[in-house]
């Protein structure tokens, strides 16, 4: 079995059924920007991460939270 770490963001942006695009627009970045955090390619820094919290309305500790879900391979 593989364990991965689940990305926040991408989680919550999930459950509140929202787009990529909807969150550059409401914080004035890229689609490539908020792509890569999705993807974990980068992740944003703190100032945008208080952002991204106030315009999803959950706090900061629900993005930094780390889960791990367990992969069959």
């Amino acid at each position: 079995m593989e364990v991965k770490k689940l990305n926040r963001l991408k989680v919550v942006m999930a459950e509140k059924d929202l787009s990529n695009i909807w969150l550059s627009e409401k914080l004035g970045v890229s689609q490539a920007t908020v792509s890569k955090w999705m993807t974990n390619f980068s992740q944003p820094n703190i100032e945008t991460l208080i952002k991204i919290s106030k315009v999803l309305n959950v706090e900061v500790s629900e993005l930094l939270r780390t889960d791990e879900v367990q992969i069959d391979a």
